[in-house]
């Protein structure tokens, strides 16, 4: 009896601490039409750098989703979140393969962060990896998913996500890293900057390269590219456009070293 007492009482705290955190975020219905001027990360890394004693400005240029590549959105769909279209903002299978994997490894590793989970952490939450954090990223997700299209929760991830230090979303990440305009993208640029996005600050070019190839092989294999075309992107360099960027912080020691 005093088992199912508790459970009860524990029951009841985990719905009233959702139905809270639910009426006290922000209303996401603003961002139907109206583009946000900063998110909690920005402002998060713009104080990390001021700690630092190091000025970065922010590097963002809005674009509408149609004038970003088809390649990129692709390679990102793949590579982050297959299942976008199909699912409510959370995909249940992938949450519980990171559940299963962090407890057998004893630690908050792998996220399964959907793509309106990670928008809904980059504009208002920390990248901190807890279970209250997840949850409350959850409850975000379905509310954007409730309040915005697929279109727009994704053209709003293309614009926001961070792509290297002070570098925010796709048309900057595509100027700064390739010296092109984001529609002008070819598979092989789309998964290298879908490649960067699980480590932005910290990239390692064996790992990177790996993953762009990967993303290209998964391209091929969804027929959105052909196999010879994906054999032939893959031997092509990282980056090509004659200066590579400048060195992260000495704490972030990476394939820019």
């Amino acid at each position: 009896m005093r088992r199912v007492v508790v459970k009860g009482v524990f029951a009841a705290l985990v719905v009233g601490f959702i139905v809270y955190e639910y009426l006290s975020f922000p209303d996401v219905s603003a961002l139907k039409k109206k583009n946000p001027r900063t998110t909690a990360l920005m402002e998060l890394r713009d104080e990390q750098y001021r700690s630092r004693g190091t000025r970065l400005q922010r590097q963002q240029v809005w674009v509408p989703y149609d004038s970003v590549s088809e390649h990129l959105k692709k390679a990102i769909l793949l590579s982050e979140d297959a299942a976008f279209f199909s699912h409510n903002g959370v995909d249940f299978y992938e949450l519980k393969e990171a559940v299963k994997r962090d407890w057998q490894k004893r630690e908050f590793a792998r996220g399964g962060s959907t793509i309106t989970m990670q928008l809904a952490r980059n504009l208002y939450l920390n990248p901190s990896k807890n279970p209250l954090r997840k949850l409350r990223e959850m409850i975000i997700a379905f509310q954007l998913e409730r309040a915005l299209s697929k279109r727009r929760i994704f053209e709003l991830y293309l614009n926001v996500v961070e792509w290297g230090r002070g570098i925010y979303g796709a048309e900057a990440a595509s100027r700064y890293y390739l010296s092109k305009p984001v529609s002008a993208l070819d598979p092989a640029d789309a998964a290298t900057l879908a490649a960067l996005l699980p480590s932005p600050l910290n990239p390692r070019e064996k790992g990177l390269l790996y993953r762009r190839n990967l993303i290209l092989k998964r391209m091929a294999a969804t027929n959105h590219i052909s196999g010879a075309e994906a054999d032939r992107q893959s031997r092509r360099p990282l980056f090509y456009r004659g200066e590579e960027p400048p060195p992260p912080p000495e704490e972030e020691k990476s394939l820019f070293d």
